[in-house]
């Protein structure tokens, strides 16, 4: 299927089905039940996931492959997101031209980039990268305000008179895909439940689907096996005649491609930009979803962003009033010590969670939640097989 072997057709096939039913799967409890809080079936958080999904397939192109960690990939998310709201304030609300000039202008940067931090590897590299992006935040804070907004950013302004789209005057343009608004949405209820379907999640979950398909060709592509080659051995791969700066120049291009994707999108769903897109915290986050996920897999980084983002909008919005909810059946005593006990984890401390989430996914998975996923189906697979030999022997006559 589109050129894939039949164990990528079947993970490909298994993304697809996941990202058009994520409304359905999302939302397991009812709206009226006290865990629907637990629910993130809604546009807002959907899209995050399939964007930030993106933005850690990129980084893990050249990660991964190459295993050259750059901290500072947060920089081409931001000139992606700049170069789109750029493109819709001046030319077009339609999102398609938004998008494709931010992955453009976040290519140019990422060869920029790249070609400077690829004479150096190691932490040096890492140190490089990290550098760049604090000048580009800086940049963007302070030094290019005229340009970026400074420190409260960019947006659509009622002001702005893009040339290829008619707003009324004094009205706020809204993104659009050939007149389809972003915000547009479809709500079915079930029952108890509440479904929704958002036109720019779907639109971003296209692009992902695109997104992880083409990494799935690049993995398995000679290409990507130069790219392997230089992370398992770089200095034996000069040794025969192989330059490998070529090829990391490419993988840094391509990432920072994906990134600037990833902010073209952002600023389609929510057509507004700040600085702190390219803060060194934003790249530190995408290494995280790389590790959490399983670095140099293909599904994993999409794991790993939809980990900490479910985490950042879901597990920080508990409150002592939910705990207080949750525990009301306990004597008043050892309600209160769960509360205390809790407490620390959840709102604003939702980030040692994720800490200790982290400590545990290295020390005991050090493959990411896709090893997890692996040694489950090699239980139950054991099982299967054990199951099967006991039934072949019971059919066996004894001699």
């Amino acid at each position: 299927m589109l050129g894939l072997n039949k164990k990528d057709a079947g993970l490909f096939t298994i993304v697809i089905v996941l990202t058009m039913l994520a409304p359905f799967i999302l939302n397991p409890f009812p709206e009226n039940s006290e865990l629907a809080q637990f629910n993130a079936g809604y546009p807002d958080l959907m899209q995050r996931f399939v964007i930030f999904g993106i933005f850690a397939i990129g980084f893990n192109i050249l990660f991964g492959l190459t295993g050259y960690l750059s901290f500072g990939h947060a920089a081409f998310l931001g000139v992606g997101s700049y170069a789109a709201i750029w493109m819709m304030k001046l030319l077009t609300l339609n999102v398609i031209p938004a998008i494709i000039m931010g992955i453009i202008f976040a290519g140019l940067c990422g060869g920029g980039v790249g070609f400077v931090a690829r004479s150096r590897s190691g932490i040096y590299f890492s140190i490089l990268t990290l550098a760049f992006a604090q000048m580009s935040y800086a940049l963007a804070y302070s030094v290019l305000t005229p340009i970026t907004g400074g420190e409260t950013g960019l947006q659509i302004k009622a002001t702005d008179s893009p040339l290829m789209s008619s707003v009324p005057e004094g009205e706020i343009g809204r993104a659009n895909l050939f007149g389809l608004e972003m915000g547009s949405s479809y709500e079915l209820s079930v029952g108890g439940w509440l479904f929704t379907f958002n036109a720019g999640y779907y639109i971003a979950a296209v692009c992902m689907l695109i997104a992880f398909y083409l990494s799935i060709r690049l993995f398995r592509s000679p290409f990507g096996m130069m790219l392997r080659a230089v992370k398992s051995n770089q200095q034996r791969m000069n040794y025969t005649g192989l330059n490998s700066k070529p090829y990391t120049l490419a993988a840094f291009v391509i990432s920072g491609m994906y990134a600037g994707l990833a902010g073209g999108l952002m600023v389609a769903m929510d057509t507004q930009v700040g600085p702190e897109r390219m803060f060194w915290t934003a790249s530190g986050e995408v290494v995280l979803m790389a590790i959490l996920g399983g670095v140099g897999t293909l599904i994993g980084p999409v794991l790993g962003a939809g980990m900490i983002k479910y985490m950042e909008n879901i597990i920080s919005k508990i409150n002592d009033n939910i705990l207080h909810q949750w525990f009301a059946f306990m004597p008043d005593g050892i309600e209160d010590f769960m509360v205390f006990i809790i407490h620390p984890f959840i709102g604003k401390g939702w980030h040692l969670t994720l800490g200790i989430v982290f400590m545990l996914v290295v020390i005991f998975l050090p493959g990411g939640l896709v090893e997890g996923g692996q040694r489950i189906g090699r239980l139950f697979g054991r099982k299967k097989r054990a199951e099967a030999e006991a039934e072949s022997t019971a059919k066996t006559p004894a001699e």
